[in-house]
């Protein structure tokens, strides 16, 4: 596995890699590797024959009072990860390559970024935009792969290949979880023991709204539905930044037209801020029930 620092090095090994006639996947992440990132490496190595993980903590997408400093890292361990899944090269840029200290330039989508964590995060998103961009710019990939568990930054992502004329194909790739139902994020390892078995109350609230929706759907009261999963996760000691039922292909409100529902969550346990999702589909289940 190739070690790549610098964005000229990077777009340099991209170019000799399409010279050669490879297509190219990328898997854009900020490190401390779990089974859910490997999950996303496995699908890129469906669709390239060279798989390049970045690994760069974005300082751009975190506010000032957030966990920056305190992120997980673990290079090393990632590394091993890597070569261990068969991963071509890892970008692992240093903040000054990415951003010159004078920078000035800013990529951003103003509409799915607006609900969810756009409220709560209001320049989280501008963040996010403009590092893959620039990721995209470095390691010139045919195909990007993100995950479910950021279903809002996915939904953000592509709206931004899609206006922006990006010759990128972005996979969407299913939600990982613990055996306990927990959605995989680096961040658990900031939980206690206790917040820990307490946050599994995310998944059960999210099944069981799923499940009301799925039996009900032609006559759900979502707003009903949104107060039962409040209760359920804040019955676990849970602190809510919010519950929210949206059209899952624009992140508006339910309507008729709505094929699909996604119910996304994000909530603190302790200080640990914990984001969850699950997505229905609408259409499929109307056909089901009525064949």
């Amino acid at each position: 596995m190739k070690i790549i620092t610098s964005i000229p090095d990077m777009q340099c090994y991209a170019r000799q890699q399409r010279r050669a006639g490879k297509t190219i996947a990328v898997v854009p992440t900020m490190g401390y590797l779990h089974d859910g990132h490997l999950s996303l490496i496995d699908a890129a190595q469906q669709q390239a024959d060279i798989v390049v993980v970045t690994i760069f903590v974005n300082p751009t997408q975190f506010a000032p009072n957030e966990d920056l400093a305190t992120y997980p890292r673990d290079f090393e361990r990632d590394c091993q990860l890597c070569r261990q899944r068969g991963v071509d090269a890892l970008f692992a840029p240093a903040n000054e390559a990415v951003y010159a200290p004078d920078h000035s330039t800013w990529v951003m989508e103003t509409e799915l970024s607006k609900p969810l964590c756009g409220k709560s995060r209001p320049e989280h998103f501008r963040g996010v935009t403009t590092v893959v961009t620039k990721l995209f710019n470095a390691v010139l990939p045919d195909v990007a792969v993100f995950g479910q568990k950021d279903a809002q930054q996915a939904a953000v992502i592509c709206r931004m290949v899609r206006d922006l004329n990006f010759p990128v194909k972005i996979i969407v790739s299913p939600l990982i979880r613990e055996t306990d139902g927990l959605a995989m994020s680096s961040r658990n390892k900031y939980l206690s023991p206790s917040e820990r078995q307490r946050a599994t109350a995310i998944f059960k609230a999210l099944q069981r709204a799923e499940k009301i929706v799925q039996e009900s759907h032609n006559n759900c009261d979502y707003s009903e539905i949104q107060q039962l999963v409040r209760q359920d996760i804040e019955a676990a000691g849970g602190r809510i930044d919010y519950v929210e039922l949206l059209d899952y292909e624009c992140l508006t409100p339910v309507s008729n037209a709505t094929r699909k529902i996604i119910i996304a969550v994000a909530v603190y346990f302790g200080n640990t801020r914990l984001i969850d999702n699950i997505i229905i589909n609408l259409a499929a289940l109307t056909e089901s029930l009525n064949p």
